[in-house]
């Protein structure tokens, strides 16, 4: 029996360790391209103090203005703000047109909506624990003392607009009317629609004392519009 020969199994073990070593590496997987990583920063919340007007808050201009102020106040600078409020007539909005497409995360990063939709269709994760302020601190709700759960919004379920805007946020009379639509930021109490975030009950009136006498205190919501 012929014994093997050394030389020559020596010589394919080099030969196919060279075409080894000569192997083009792998292409990327095609269109492959890293992503950036998701802001998570404050994009959501509810103003820890109102102007002190009632919803007289200077229309949509001075609302925004307000949102932005509390925010760089708590450190969120280079964020555009808008406060989620709706307005009727000539150049009227509705509030969901107004704050950008999401996601958005509240002061302690954690997810509140992802898009406009999820936000007014499928919004279980607004919770009292949730919707806090740009401070971290939480609202006091329905039970506490105060009850400050009343919300100004302007709006119906969906976003759009009322007509119940307190003469588009220009308005504090005493008056029995105007008045203005309220969400309950803790999703309870009483009214149409109790357990609405953004269009609970109509209030009282315009005023500040108006809006503490059914459990606000002239507080909204501000969202970054991702600008």
């Amino acid at each position: 029996m012929k014994k093997p020969n050394n030389h020559y199994a020596l010589l394919l073990l080099a030969l196919s360790g060279s075409v080894w070593a000569q192997a083009p590496a792998q292409p990327a997987a095609a269109g492959a391209a890293a992503q950036p990583p998701q802001d998570t920063s404050m994009s959501y919340f509810v103003t820890s103090v109102g102007l002190g007007k009632g919803a007289n808050l200077g229309g949509l201009a001075g609302a925004d203005a307000h949102c932005k102020s509390l925010a760089e106040a708590a450190g969120v600078k280079g964020k555009t703000w808008h406060a989620y409020l709706s307005t009727t007539g000539p150049g009227g909005v509705n509030a969901k047109d107004r704050i950008g497409k999401g996601p958005w995360y509240n002061a302690n990063g954690v997810l509140v909506a992802r898009t406009v939709d999820h936000l007014h269709y499928s919004n279980l994760l607004l919770t009292k624990e949730t919707s806090i302020t740009e401070k971290k601190g939480i609202v006091n709700g329905l039970g506490d003392t105060p009850n400050q759960h009343d919300i100004l919004t302007g709006s119906n379920p969906d976003g759009t607009a009322t007509t119940m805007t307190c003469n588009n946020w220009t308005s504090d009379s005493d008056a029995p009317m105007p008045q203005a639509m309220l969400g309950h930021f803790d999703r309870k109490g009483g009214g149409l629609m109790g357990d609405s975030w953004n269009s609970a009950h109509a209030s009282r009136g315009c005023g500040q004392e108006q809006l503490k006498s059914s459990g606000g205190n002239g507080y909204f919501y501000c969202f970054a519009t991702g600008e």
